[in-house]
């Protein structure tokens, strides 16, 4: 972020007419020209926290606590000149670079005000995931075991979406690619819980992002507001009775944020009911408004400018979904229970690995795991993608897939093979590594597909041809430029 980064008039004018009294605008301007701290989530279905921190010491990483995420940690490095996206442990998905306060909306939706516990839900929606920071956290805190559809309009950014999941081994998905003003109507009351991160105009973000404020005007914010309506609205709809819903911005005008949520406590004054986040974490009351909304300005923790608020729907508004004119085609089908015992069989043998939970489909050779959730859906909404692929399935059996080794490599103790970090370097860029030179105390018992590990964890899967690791390692996620190194 520059310095001399200029903010309009306007926008200061506005931020002078709702900051806080406790709070300086000089203050809030000089942090708004300073640049963030790095801050990074450690993915628990990957690695414990526990663990991440022994790591970061031998990393030389300097972790500070953030104190509304156990999972969180701004993030020092110390004598490397490898940028953190090209180390090992983010390539392996052992953690995401997600900004401080963007961890907040999946903080608020998943505690419990009363208990303090951890919530779980059943079937989740986020929708606009992308590019899978809150999709990822929601995953880990419910251990990969609900059902969770991640929607994104923006087609490259469900790109963006697709990898980051896969990186990060998230099983338990669909991902979709609609304007989110469509759950309501297509989906009602399917969801037990609803994170709204709406698209809104940024002012939260102008620390990480100088553009952020090019095209900022007063009447830019008032029709992203409109749109925000449209799909706070929607979102309701889709909730369950009971259910909880989470509305948040990276941004700070009232607009956007405070008039947005009263519109859906007006238009549904009976049904609607605020959940205060007073009680989020322990300093929560430096960011808290009167009705219970968490308006977080970047002075008072030195993060992103953010807004959250949390809602529960008391009843059913006895909604019935929108006939859809277009025949949704489902193209892929239940395996046989034969294949099914055949599927089972070949990740037994191969690599001590029993699944857990999930249904297996096929489509052609394909073999897919998706959530037992997913059922339910079928022919009610077209997805993009369900679940992960597992497996090919060839005349004489199946071959696992680097999907099926993102998620679940690290539950095998069979047929796994361990590299040194110059090895592993040689192995994300593509290439064969040879046996002699790996210290192998068990080569005589690798046979055929081995996972690929890293101190650990889970790298992808290769084979042994004769003294020869072959490496099959995805072509679109080779790198080799500043990689990690000893």
């Amino acid at each position: 972020m520059h310095s001399n980064i200029k903010l309009p008039e306007d926008y200061l004018t506005l931020m002078g007419n709702i900051i806080p009294d406790h709070l300086s605008m000089d203050d809030f301007i000089a942090c708004c020209k300073t640049p963030l701290k790095t801050s990074v989530r450690v993915n628990t279905l990957k690695i414990s926290v526990e663990a991440f921190k022994q790591l970061a010491k031998t990393k030389q990483w300097l972790l500070t606590p953030i104190p509304w995420c156990n999972e969180g940690f701004w993030l020092e490095q110390e004598n490397t000149d490898t940028k953190l996206g090209n180390s090992w442990e983010h390539i392996a998905g052992l953690f995401y670079i997600q900004e401080a306060s963007s961890m907040l909306p999946v903080t608020a939706l998943f505690k419990e005000q009363v208990s303090g516990v951890t919530a779980q839900y059943d079937t989740v929606l986020d929708c606009a995931s992308a590019p899978g920071s809150k999709t990822s956290q929601i995953a880990a805190l419910c251990n990969n075991n609900n059902f969770i559809v991640a929607n994104e309009l923006s087609s490259s950014r469900l790109k963006v979406l697709s990898a980051n999941i896969q990186r990060c081994g998230i099983k338990n998905i669909a991902l979709s690619h609609y304007d989110a003003n469509v759950f309501g109507t297509w989906l009602p009351e399917m969801f037990d819980a609803v994170l709204l991160d709406a698209p809104c105009s940024g002012e939260g973000a102008i620390r990480k992002d100088d553009k952020a404020m090019l095209n900022w005007s007063l009447e830019s914010i008032n029709d992203i507001a409109d749109i925000q309506k449209e799909l706070i609205e929607s979102a309701f709809k889709a909730l369950k009775p009971g259910g909880t819903l989470i509305y948040s911005t990276c941004t700070l005008n009232e607009t956007e944020n405070q008039a947005v949520c009263q519109y859906l406590l007006d238009l549904y004054p009976e049904n609607a009911e605020v959940i205060p986040l007073n009680d989020l974490f322990p300093t929560a009351n430096n960011c808290l408004t009167t009705e219970g909304f968490l308006h977080v300005w970047p002075q008072i923790y030195d993060s992103e400018g953010f807004f959250v608020a949390k809602f529960t729907k008391k009843e059913s508004q006895g909604l019935r979904p929108i006939k859809k004119k277009k025949r949704l085609i489902f193209p892929f089908s239940p395996v046989s229970r034969i294949e099914n015992d055949a599927i089972r069989d070949y990740f037994r043998d191969a690599f001590n690995f029993e699944f857990e939970s999930g249904v297996f489909y096929h489509r052609d050779s394909e073999i897919w795991l998706f959530p037992k959730e997913f059922p339910a859906f079928i022919g009610k909404f077209k997805f993009d993608r369900i679940g992960i692929k597992i497996a090919e399935k060839f005349k004489k059996g199946f071959r696992a897939q680097h999907e099926w080794a993102r998620t679940f490599g690290h539950h095998c103790d069979k047929n796994t093979v361990s590299l040194d970090i110059e090895q592993a370097k040689q192995y994300i860029m593509g290439r064969d590594i040879n046996f002699t030179d790996i210290e192998i105390d068990n080569l005589d018992a690798l046979q055929g597909e081995l996972v690929v590990l890293l101190e650990g964890s889970v790298l992808g899967l290769g084979k042994r041809v004769n003294q020869r690791l072959k490496n099959n390692y995805p072509r679109d996620l080779v790198r080799d430029n500043n990689l990690f190194s000893e």
